[in-house]
């Protein structure tokens, strides 16, 4: 019986470098979304926010985020926006488009692809390739076994681009129904998958997809959008429930053999 290599990556916010070498060895790619680097918390140099305002606001910028001051970070960063002139709106969707641009044409396929809590969905259709399948709330078969995509995130205090209300992310986990793997962005609401131990926080979770996971018990349930997880797997039942890591910060695609 032959095994079937698919490599997975998640947040891969700008790494088009080590994108490009993300499907070597491997008979498919999945990539769980977060492509475009808006801030690098690691190098304040890097991101969309630096390349325009430079790495000392970016620094300001991160510093109140960080420290839960986020009416003051949008206060500064409207301030910022304005000093550009025109509307920040065509400014914010240069510089995406710029990285998405960087980011498809390193894209290896065939490639199974769902979005991100920070990326913006209606840009993507301008630049996937042949060999690009984009699934959001909907399934795909891979070497034989059914893949179940749901992207985006949920709504949090840091309102990043894509996040959508509980009910919406519910339906489309409900529409995606029983697979043999399940790829979301964000994990099930599990604590321990939840907490980013190097940013000392919770990220949210998806009750639905908990409860999903709890009832058709898939092989696995794939997701990232946690930097850091305080664990990076955990069984419910029969799922191995597996965060596929960091891709920026690893440079490196997590491998399943089915």
């Amino acid at each position: 019986m032959s095994v079937m290599r698919v490599h997975v990556v998640s947040d891969v916010h700008g790494r088009a470098d080590a994108l490009s070498r993300a499907g070597e060895g491997a008979d498919a790619l999945v990539c769980l979304g977060d492509l475009i680097l808006f801030v690098d918390y690691a190098d304040h140099s890097q991101g969309i926010f630096a390349e325009l305002f430079g790495a000392e606001r970016a620094s300001e910028f991160i510093r109140l985020r960080t420290a839960g001051r986020f009416d003051e970070a949008r206060t500064m960063s409207a301030a910022l926006w304005a000093s550009l002139g025109g509307d920040p709106r065509e400014h914010i969707e240069r510089t995406v488009r710029d990285q998405y641009r960087r980011i498809f044409a390193a894209m290896p396929t065939p490639a199974y692809l769902t979005y991100g809590n920070v990326d913006l969905p209606a840009l993507w259709g301008d630049y996937v390739r042949d060999g690009h399948h984009v699934l959001d709330g909907q399934i795909a078969e891979i070497g034989g076994l059914t893949f179940g995509f749901v992207g985006g995130g949920l709504r949090t205090r840091y309102r990043t681009p894509n996040e959508i209300d509980d009910e919406e992310f519910a339906r489309k986990v409900e529409a995606v129904g029983a697979v043999d793997v399940l790829c979301c962005h964000i994990p099930p609401a599990v604590p321990e998958l939840l907490y980013d131990v190097v940013a000392r926080r919770f990220e949210r979770g998806s009750e639905a997809t908990l409860e999903a996971i709890r009832k058709t018990q898939p092989r696995y349930a794939l997701f990232g959008h946690v930097h850091q997880p305080l664990a990076a797997r955990t069984r419910i039942g029969r799922t191995e429930c597996l965060n596929v890591g960091h891709f920026r910060g690893r440079g490196r695609p997590f491998a399943l053999d089915l």
